[in-house]
């Protein structure tokens, strides 16, 4: 017999797409954004021709329970009103991926997931729409949440997160409190990523909140690698949560999304405190030459309705951007909604400027710098 050649995994998804698609009806704007994911070419597939006319919105997030919580609040009511239709897929719109899509003339996206600062550093490469303000409304949202080329969809924090039977009956409150390892003895978990990171370790070492940006980086890694030895810093929002159920750690800096289900799952044995949180803006971006056009910005329009902002923050936990939703969150959870009147004051917003001028080069040293 010949040799066999080894197949890869991305060849074999390859194959089974091929086994499902040939001569068949596919319903073609999903199938090219997969294809995009994979990064192959429509050419090897035959599509039917009578479905090519569909009309949709492809809206792509990170996948997982945002797939179905989108859907749930905000696809299935646009859906019923419009001929136009919405459709969320858990593509993953990183920066990398859209940058190959509108470079190549490619575009299968039209609304995509992410936040503030990756608006700022797209649109500077022009690889995405400026967002029509003679659709999408300016007035619900807060000033700051309404950018040039993405506009606010959710809220959502950087919390400190901890055991309450760990410390004796103390409550640690704040970032001094978590790098304070002779009061507050134990292991802590941090992000192995920048954001919101760099803010907790400047807090801690006496910088006031309206004087953090720009960040002083030196100072935030020095504060980080003495408390370095006594971290684990956790790669994904499940390994964070898993910590604390492990009991393997007595604080973190982790996600308030993951810090909600925490506290829940462990009947409050597991808190948190929004105090000097981080707080970031989740942004719908529109790539440069969406199929669907001005749709899109007909679609990120009614996002914005307060109810439906709040049906998404109680199946995700992410706040509500828009200020009108506040009054609607029902009263057991006021407390845990990042964007409520007195938990977004006590936080201090992320600054997007910031981070899309320096997060790559920032980030390396601080991959350097925990390592």
């Amino acid at each position: 017999m010949g040799q066999t050649s080894i197949q890869t995994f991305q060849e074999d998804c390859i194959d089974l797409l091929r086994q499902q698609t040939e001569g068949r009806r596919v319903n073609r704007r999903s199938f090219l954004s997969t294809l995009a994911v994979l990064g192959v070419s429509p050419l090897l597939f035959r599509l039917t021709p009578a479905h090519a006319e569909t009309k949709e919105i492809v809206v792509v997030n990170f996948g997982g329970d945002a797939v179905t919580a989108m859907t749930q609040a905000w696809a299935d009511p646009f859906n019923k009103t419009s001929a136009v239709k919405a459709i969320v897929s858990g593509a993953g719109p990183n920066s990398a991926r859209m940058k190959a899509m509108v470079e190549s003339g490619k575009v299968t996206w039209d609304v995509v997931d992410r936040n503030l600062m990756a608006g700022l550093e797209l649109g500077r490469q022009n690889l995405l729409e400026k967002i029509d303000y003679t659709i999408v409304d300016k007035s619900k949202v807060r000033p700051e949440h309404a950018g040039e080329w993405g506009i606010g969809n959710y809220i959502y924090s950087n919390v400190l997160a901890y055991q309450t039977d760990a410390f004796g009956g103390r409550t640690p409150k704040t970032w001094k409190d978590f790098y304070n390892l002779k009061d507050f003895p134990g292991k802590r978990t941090m992000r192995k990523h920048i954001d919101g990171q760099l803010e907790t370790a400047l807090l801690a070492d006496g910088v006031a909140p309206d004087k953090l940006y720009p960040l002083d980086v030196k100072r935030a890694l020095d504060k980080i690698k003495s408390i370095k030895k006594d971290t684990i810093f956790w790669a994904t929002g499940s390994e964070s949560q898993q910590l604390f159920r492990d009991k393997e750690v007595v604080m973190g800096s982790v996600f308030n999304t993951r810090a909600m289900v925490a506290r829940r799952e462990s009947k409050g044995k597991i808190d948190f405190t929004f105090n000097h949180g981080s707080v970031w803006i989740g942004s719908w971006l529109v790539p440069k030459g969406n199929p669907a056009g001005k749709e899109a910005f007909k679609f990120i329009a009614t996002t914005q309705d307060p109810a439906s902002q709040v049906t998404l923050f109680k199946l995700l936990g992410n706040g509500p951007v828009n200020p009108a939703a506040s009054a609607m969150v029902p009263e057991d959870m006021k407390a845990l909604d990042p964007g409520g009147k007195e938990n977004y004051a006590a936080q201090v917003p992320a600054d997007p400027e910031w981070y899309a001028a320096n997060s790559a080069t920032v980030l390396n040293q601080f991959i350097e710098a925990i390592s």
